[in-house]
């Protein structure tokens, strides 16, 4: 029994279940003459009858019920795939693949272990990185960006948590440095700056470093967010992190405070085909309860 007969078979199935054409043609949903182009095609293919017409309607010849008693295990066999496939769809289970910038770590990795927990059928991909994966190609569920609202078509944007960004040094740059002279942007003319690699970045601090700081002044570049803070750690320069990021570090001194130029407005991602899912939409009513427990969660 091929795929592509496989509506002749169904067809010749309702037949004998029903004893009439109409009858199947009804529970099928067709029109009458489909039905018995089915059965003349499936007749005319396998090279004998299987039913016997009459006036009250059809019934099967034998080897007709050898035909139709595969067709029925194999009806059956795929209504319960339907239903186990519709069940599966249903539960909080399987992959889940949620993507963001790295410096999102420590704020989104605690919120998947507690929504892990409380659905242990779950498994978890967290993917951090500066590349956009593309929701289309099933790359992702669930993506968090910062900065423009993406355009991709066919993705569904909600505005999500916005970080505050300052400007803040190591207790160790001022050892080796010694103590700034200057006040307010003043401070950008003699301060030793940490930026991304990227001096095309859309990053709202990178832009302003561009506009405000002097090139010779941006002295140790790295390729993402986490280095960056591993670089401001070691006295290497002063640098932007987000303020929860620097809340309460020991040695870590604030030297300008978060402006709203320098915010990172984050986004949540999900393409249409998925968006709707009990599974994504479980972990997005979570997510963004959690985001309200975060450190300046407006």
């Amino acid at each position: 029994m091929s795929v592509e007969n496989w509506d002749e078979f169904r067809t010749a199935f309702q037949v004998a279940k029903m004893g009439t054409v109409s009858g199947a043609a009804q529970a099928l949903g067709v029109h009458h003459a489909t039905v018995i182009r089915h059965i003349d095609a499936l007749e005319s293919r396998l090279g004998v009858k299987l039913f016997q017409r009459h006036a009250r309607g059809y019934t099967p010849t034998e080897a007709g019920l050898d035909v139709l008693k595969v067709a029925q295990t194999t009806d059956d066999q795929l209504s319960q795939l339907v239903s186990r496939i519709k069940g599966r769809g249903e539960e909080v289970a399987g992959e889940l693949v949620v993507t963001s910038l790295p410096g999102m770590g420590p704020l989104l990795a605690p919120v998947l272990a507690e929504f892990q927990r409380e659905h242990p059928a779950l498994s978890v991909r967290y993917l951090t990185g500066e590349r956009v994966f593309r929701l289309e190609y099933g790359e992702a569920h669930v993506a968090i960006r910062a900065g423009r609202p993406p355009q991709e078509p066919d993705n569904v944007v909600q505005p999500f948590y916005s970080q505050d960004i300052g400007l803040y040094a190591h207790k160790r740059y001022f050892d080796t440095y010694g103590e700034p002279q200057g006040e307010g942007d003043a401070l950008t003319q003699e301060l030793r700056f940490i930026s991304l690699d990227d001096s095309h970045s859309r990053a709202p601090f990178v832009i302003w470093i561009n506009e405000n700081v002097p090139a010779s002044n941006v002295v140790f570049r790295t390729s993402d967010m986490g280095a960056m803070n591993d670089a401001i750690n070691a006295g290497a320069g002063v640098g932007f992190m987000p303020t929860w990021m620097a809340h309460g570090r020991e040695n870590i001194r604030e030297i300008l405070p978060a402006r709203p130029e320098w915010g990172s407005q984050n986004w949540i991602v999900t393409h249409v085909d998925l968006h709707r899912t009990p599974k994504v939409q479980a972990f997005l009513t979570f997510l963004k309860a959690r985001a309200k427990e975060w450190p300046g969660a407006k």
